[in-house]
């Protein structure tokens, strides 16, 4: 059976009132706890990946070989000495360096195509490229002249190489 309200403000309950409020500052202070914590997790870890990373970048490399390297047999020269024509390329800006090594080309055997400039001045150390085909006798003459830098042509075009089956650029 339905019974009239009395008042008008029987509606009103204060405890509705009082849950609402105490629920949303439970909400709040979960949220500024959520955010206090994430900050201090996101600390933690950003630290531990930052000295993560600084060893990782700073550790020494080691480049493995490629496995088609490790079996492959070093090349032997197929030409003597005396038909391999050497290109000898001043890369190190000291003036006459390039005549110097081509006369000491001359002395171990090997005949000399040409004498000139590198592109550029900036090498570091006397490198020696070899025309495809020719890397015994690249290997044989970077032996000869005491170098270990030995690599197949880079930044040099085999028209430019002329009759040359290596070319020999002198570093600092």
């Amino acid at each position: 059976m339905d019974h009239p309200l009395q008042r008008p403000d029987a509606l009103v309950r204060p405890w509705r009132l009082a849950a609402l409020v105490a629920g949303s500052i439970a909400a709040f202070e979960l949220l500024l706890l959520l955010a206090i914590g994430g900050g201090a997790l996101v600390d933690a870890v950003s630290s531990r990946l930052d000295v993560a990373a600084r060893q990782h970048a700073l550790a020494p490399t080691k480049s493995p070989k490629p496995a088609a390297q490790k079996r492959e047999k070093p090349e032997v020269a197929k030409l003597p000495r005396t038909k391999t024509i050497v290109l000898v390329l001043n890369g190190n800006g000291r003036t006459g360096a390039a005549a110097d090594a081509a006369a000491r080309v001359k002395r171990d055997g090997y005949k000399v195509g040409a004498v000139g400039n590198a592109p550029h001045t900036g090498y570091a150390q006397d490198l020696v490229m070899f025309r495809p085909g020719f890397a015994g006798e690249g290997r044989r003459l970077a032996h000869d002249i005491g170098t270990r830098r030995v690599g197949p042509l880079d930044g040099i075009r085999i028209r430019e190489l002329g009759r040359a089956h290596a070319v020999v650029v002198l570093g600092a």
